[in-house]
């Protein structure tokens, strides 16, 4: 099996769907640090506000690739001595210890699992794989038999087990993959590392995924712009200030494939098995950090606004529906927001 790199939202490589895009201008006179570089198959990005002269750009970059180090360590898919490359290969039903990093994660996972009836799925690979996106230029679509096949073969409740000792699997081939959640954590860590420099006012961005803190070097929230969720042309719809919060969007219109006529989103729904065909082009979720805002952004876009939205006023999530106006020959979109990001952006 090759690795499927997405959980019913995303392609090889965490690739870019409707990402935030950092809006912040920079003061004159104050002392800003900026670094990117490469990680979790993806880039990240942080702007922070520097109130001490202790904390140098190499400081910063030291802390922050030890944070990111400890992460990769425990969840990355690509690391075959990783936490959960050693899980994903083992094929006992032993109860495996988890690290608090990787424990986190799991329950938090578990959480939206089920809060979003089945449509955040950590063990969703034998379905993207089978539909062809775990693999560059091999989508198609499959049989209903082998549909049915993959879905045996996935979801929480069928593979795996969490108990207060650790994680094992009831299925002995399940496989964890933590691409929809393991970004936003990873932010989260950043954040963490950034702030015990003594660093109050700060944004980390990892392949899209956000976590924003105090205020950007005009004193103001972070100002975050949501893209048009339009393959063609990636303008801004809309722009945000974020502070204190975790931010995380995902869509439907980047990687999708097409035969007889019909197109096939990557985005597949695990309680179907079939990718979606509502008509919701992206999801935007704020949440309290970046790691629930990453998996309730992929369960959101999954269900779509309808749905979305109802399990979102009973959950008090904050998510931003992006949809596609059927009515329009030309390509327009309609903003569609849960009561709780109202509140948050007003």
């Amino acid at each position: 099996m090759t690795n499927p790199t997405l959980l019913t939202r995303r392609s090889a490589m965490l690739m870019p769907l409707a990402f935030p895009i950092a809006l912040s201008a920079c003061k004159p006179g104050a002392d800003i640090l900026q670094i990117s570089g490469l990680t979790m198959g993806t880039t990240f990005n942080i702007t922070a506000v520097n109130g001490s002269d202790n904390v140098t750009e190499q400081k910063l970059r030291e802390a922050v690739e030890v944070a990111l180090a400890e992460v990769n360590t425990q969840m990355s898919n690509w690391d075959e001595a990783s936490e959960i490359s050693r899980f994903n290969a083992q094929t006992g039903s032993d109860i495996v210890a988890m690290s608090d990093g990787l424990s986190h994660v799991m329950r938090a996972a578990e959480e939206v699992n089920i809060a979003s009836q089945g449509r955040f799925d950590t063990t969703a690979g034998p379905l993207i794989e089978l539909w062809g996106f775990g693999a560059p230029g091999k989508s198609a679509m499959p049989s209903e038999a082998a549909i049915l096949d993959a879905q045996a073969r996935s979801g929480h409740g069928n593979t795996l087990q969490l108990e207060s000792t650790g994680l094992r699997k009831i299925q002995s081939d399940a496989q964890v993959y933590l691409a929809a959640i393991g970004k936003g954590y990873g932010a989260d860590r950043v954040g963490q590392a950034i702030e015990s420099l003594g660093i109050a006012d700060y944004m980390v961005e990892i392949g899209g995924d956000l976590y924003a803190a105090g205020t950007n070097p005009d004193g103001k929230p972070w100002q975050i712009g949501i893209e048009t969720p339009d393959a063609r042309d990636r303008g801004v719809l809309d722009v945000i200030g974020v502070s204190g919060l975790g931010l995380a969007s995902s869509g439907d219109y980047r990687n999708y494939f097409e035969q007889d006529g019909k197109r096939f989103s990557h985005v597949i729904d695990p309680i179907t098995g079939q990718p979606i065909t509502h008509t919701t082009a992206s999801a935007t979720v704020l949440a309290d950090d970046a790691m629930l805002a990453d998996a309730w952004a992929t369960a959101m876009l999954t269900l779509g606004r309808e749905k979305g939205l109802e399990i979102a006023e009973a959950n008090n999530i904050a998510v931003l529906f992006i949809e596609r106006d059927g009515s329009s020959t030309q390509m327009r979109f309609n903003a569609v927001k849960s009561s709780h990001f109202a509140t948050l952006t007003s």
